[in-house]
């Protein structure tokens, strides 16, 4: 009966979180209006009046607009703008995209109606679409020295701040894998699709009969999971960019292609033991989350990002849940296979079109707080729950799968592409991915289906 009540909780609590955070850019009016009410509120003090007057004499707008297109940080953000407003005078107000918009949609309405932000979070591919019109050149910012290796260029300049680290691969529940089999779970023996076949053979026949959990959205299928195969080309961004130009002019077929025939092998064998898989494209988001936490599935395939989903499930902080790679055939030296995809994917720009010269600096102000002030690196790791990107920050995520790509890093056991696709792909290709899932297309149809929306690209 706990355990029901618990789900039931649960299911509520987490569909009014996933709303915002999954349906393009998410947020919280309220949240937005009551942090922000108590910044102002600590203006009137004699700190917050103090360091508005130092603000203004040293150059900074009194207040700027900072985009957010991270709605599960929305009320950590405003957290960290008012910590910021109190030691420099600055007010920052945390802009969220609206349920449903789409980041690059917003902004460049935005800009339209001369209402631009000072600063905006967007995802790569907006960066590169955007920057070089709207953005200023960051380049000579002292941060590029810390963040270095997750910097994004274009053409030779650097216009935003790579504001954190997402990696995806297979979420595993340590603990439901040890009580299942009743033995030490290893995670380094899962490095090929023999063994990751096996092992899934192994639980059911322990009595765990469905332990994958696969999500249906189109943003999960078409980005998330079949863009390992852009990502894992040879693991850069360059190399992801130049197997799309293959896949664009026709010199290369998708069934052709090592990585979707691995990647639809091992797809195979996932949906095989998926604990939706009676109704593949009825499965819940919500509910996606609470068969990990209950140990009724060993593995769901997502990101870092589920977390919170996983801790308004009932995961604690302190159970081991961590990444297999997503997993693509059966070479055991496969860097596919002994790492995790793991990128800067949300970066931040200034504007430069509507933006006065005062409120550029208060933006690099704003950036440079978090990168080397203690109190903002602190709170972009342990407030916003993200894992930065910058190696000068020593704070370590408080939750595990946080914590397991930093981890990972550090052992150099990850790699970095993040692959640029036009904004309709993760839902054009997402579609098609569904299909698969729910046996409406064969793989050959699927490799058709994808060459033809990258041809449609030219």
């Amino acid at each position: 009966m706990k355990k029901a009540i618990r789900k039931a909780a649960a299911v509520l609590t987490v569909l009014g979180m996933t709303t915002g955070m999954l349906t393009g850019c998410g947020g919280s009016s309220t949240t937005s209006q009551t942090t922000a009410g108590g910044a102002a509120a600590n203006k009137e003090t004699g700190a917050g009046t103090e360091a508005a007057a130092d603000a203004a004499s040293s150059g900074l707008a009194k207040e700027i607009d900072f985009l957010n297109s991270k709605g599960e940080i929305q009320a950590a953000l405003e957290e960290m703008a008012a910590a910021f407003e109190a030691k420099t005078g600055v007010k920052v107000n945390i802009l969220a995209c609206g349920a449903g918009e789409v980041p690059y949609t917003k902004i460049t309405s935005m800009y339209n109606s001369g209402t631009a932000p000072t600063m905006a979070m967007l995802d790569t591919t907006d960066i590169v679409a955007l920057a070089e019109e709207y953005a200023i050149d960051l380049s000579d910012q002292a941060w590029i020295a810390e963040c270095e290796s997750n910097i994004t260029q274009v053409n030779g300049k650097v216009y935003s701040f790579p504001f954190c680290i997402e990696g995806r691969g297979i979420i595993y529940n340590k603990q439901a894998i040890e009580s299942t089999l009743g033995q030490a779970f290893d995670p380094d023996t899962i490095n090929s699709l023999e063994s990751l076949s096996a092992l899934l053979a192994e639980l059911r026949a322990a009595g765990m009969e469905n332990p994958v959990v696969i999500s249906k959205e189109d943003w999960s299928l078409g980005a998330h999971q079949l863009g390992m195969i852009y990502d894992t080309y040879d693991g850069t961004t360059a190399g992801s960019a130049e197997l799309i130009s293959k896949l664009t002019d026709g010199s290369l077929k998708a069934i052709e292609y090592d990585r979707f025939n691995q990647f639809a092998d091992t797809m195979d064998v996932l949906l095989q033991y998926n604990i939706n898989g009676k109704d593949p494209l009825g499965a819940l988001y919500e509910q996606d989350p609470i068969y990990l936490a209950d140990g009724d599935a060993a593995f769901w395939l997502n990101g870092c990002w589920a977390w919170p989903n996983l801790a308004e499930a009932g995961a604690e902080a302190s159970e081991e849940y961590g990444f297999l790679p997503w997993i693509l055939g059966n070479d055991t030296t496969d860097f596919a296979n002994t790492g995790i995809q793991a990128a800067a994917t949300k970066q931040v720009m200034i504007d430069k079109k509507q933006a006065t010269a005062e409120e550029q600096e208060a933006a690099k102000a704003f950036l440079d707080w978090i990168v080397n002030d203690d109190e903002g690196q602190r709170m972009l790791v342990e407030v916003a729950a993200v894992i930065p990107a910058c190696k000068n920050n020593a704070y370590d995520p408080l939750d595990p799968l946080g914590n397991d790509i930093k981890q990972k890093i550090t052992a150099g056991k990850t790699f970095s592409s993040s692959f640029i696709a036009p904004g309709d792909h993760w839902s054009a290709v997402g579609a098609e991915v569904q299909k698969y899932i729910a046996g409406k297309q064969t793989r050959e149809q699927l490799a058709e289906n994808l060459d033809a929306y990258w041809q449609r690209q030219k």
